[in-house]
């Protein structure tokens, strides 16, 4: 690299998939460096995607380095060897995080607590019984409303 040209980092704080890794350009050498936080916020793919990316950055001539991890820099003899470790532990994390997350929702449904936005339908169900008592229809019920007609049904039914 001669004096003239500028070092360009390309710093990247979030996580950074597949795709938008593809659409960086660092066949053009816009970058010397991708310095990223940490290689959990690189990508959590797994071993091998990791390394792929990886490697790909090395072909363009792009070398890569973590700020909070000074292990993850592109010299050094063990550089693969502890990229596909750290990765592993990564991917296990995200499975672990999800699991931990179905199975705290699932404990939750399973206590009978109902998930999601409260409905807001409560003060509708005796103008819909009223209706109904005209003979109007669910369809007519539900433009009058403003609600749905799956609404109409379902607080017909609970009435």
């Amino acid at each position: 690299m001669t004096e003239e040209r500028k070092y360009a980092i390309l710093f990247a704080a979030t996580l950074l998939c597949a795709r938008k890794l593809n659409q960086l350009d660092f066949g053009q050498r816009k970058f010397d460096l991708l310095l990223f936080w940490a290689l959990d916020r690189l990508s959590r793919e797994g071993a091998l995607k990791t390394l792929q990316h990886l490697d790909r950055l090395e072909s363009y001539g792009v070398a890569y380095r973590s700020f909070t991890e000074p292990y993850f820099d592109s010299c050094g003899i063990f550089k693969e060897a502890v990229v596909s470790i750290v990765a592993t532990l990564a991917k296990q994390e995200r499975i672990r995080r999800s699991e931990r997350t179905k199975a705290g929702l699932a404990r939750v449904r399973a206590s009978g607590k109902r998930l999601g936005p409260p409905r807001r339908l409560n003060g509708h169900t005796a103008a819909i019984a009223s209706l109904r008592t005209q003979g109007i229809s669910g369809r007519e019920i539900a433009r009058r409303l403003s609600i749905s007609e799956g609404s109409v049904r379902r607080l017909s039914a609970a009435a």
